[in-house]
């Protein structure tokens, strides 16, 4: 039996989000299977998985905000960013900052900001992954990008130990698509004019499910292929506010052949989920100069 459509995957820590999508094509009986936006190894949480047909949404998924509970710890910087790495740089404090102090400066990091992806990530320049340099010892620009914070808070108050200097918090962040956490803690060591690592991360939110809704990959092994399925989300909803389309018999024929439908469909959108007996098989996007509506992706012709 072929299954389709959107695991809300529990990633445990210590697995790649590579390994994740693994080990679901096995459970799944499946090689169509990709993620929505990685996970590192030693960060847990919500990672949507794509099964079937639903690989098609992968990208829309991927345009959805994320929340992020974790930690950051000043005094000391690591390679990684995170507390995989080698320390870099180590300066203890010598007194607390005030919890006043560090929120105020969370705060200026919130909005649309540049970021620089860190040295150990996936981001590709010059046709080689960032962290293939790194592991060479090899330097390269890294390109600077524009993401979205759209809050940036303490949980609860800050501890500090006086006898390493290092002072913790936990933090609550909420973002957009190609935002690097562990990066946001570096900038806002930065800015209190301290060294910083993010020491703790889970994704609380992704693709619109919440952690709650997430299923490990030690329950999917023992379900049967029943319960399997019911563990999947159709395809749709990766979208939001995104008008639906009932498909006449006649529609269907000619979106079945890539055609176009006629700009009068009374939507007051750019965008269309197109549907035909209550499946949905194509994404149509408003074309201005033609009013028509032509093909944005195709999802299931069958």
């Amino acid at each position: 039996m072929t299954m389709d459509g959107i695991l809300p995957l529990y990633k445990d820590r210590g697995m790649t989000s590579h390994d994740a999508v693994f080990k679901c094509r096995k459970i799944f009986k499946t090689r169509k299977v990709g993620h929505s936006g990685t996970l590192d190894p030693n960060v847990d949480g919500v990672l949507p998985i794509c099964i079937g047909k639903a690989t098609k949404v992968v990208n829309y998924l991927m345009e959805s905000g994320k929340i992020y509970h974790g930690e950051i710890t000043l005094g000391f910087a690591t390679e990684t960013e995170d507390l995989d790495g080698a320390v870099v740089a180590s300066q203890p404090l010598s007194q607390a900052l005030s919890d006043q102090e560090i929120q105020a400066a969370m705060e200026t990091l919130v909005g649309d900001i540049i970021q620089i992806p860190p040295m150990y990530s996936a981001v590709k320049v010059n046709g080689r992954r960032l962290y293939d340099y790194a592991r060479n010892g090899e330097s390269v620009d890294r390109p600077k990008r524009q993401i979205h914070v759209d809050y940036f808070k303490m949980q609860g108050k800050s501890t500090f130990d006086p006898e390493t200097g290092y002072q913790k918090f936990r933090f609550e962040v909420g973002c957009g698509k190609g935002t690097y956490v562990r990066t946001l803690a570096v900038d806002l060591g930065q800015k209190l004019g301290l060294p910083a690592v993010m020491s703790d991360l889970t994704r609380l939110k992704s693709g619109g499910f919440v952690i709650g809704q997430a299923v490990s990959l030690a329950q999917l092994a023992e379900m049967d292929e029943a319960q399997l399925e019911a563990t999947l989300f159709a395809p749709e909803h990766a979208f939001h506010d995104v008008p639906q389309v009932n498909l006449t018999d006649s529609q269907w024929q000619i979106i079945k052949n890539g055609g176009f439908l006629p700009g009068d469909l009374g939507l007051a959108s750019a965008q269309a989920l197109l549907f035909y007996e209550q499946k949905l098989r194509a994404v149509y996007k408003y074309d201005k100069v033609r009013n028509c509506f032509k093909p944005e992706q195709m999802i299931d012709l069958t």
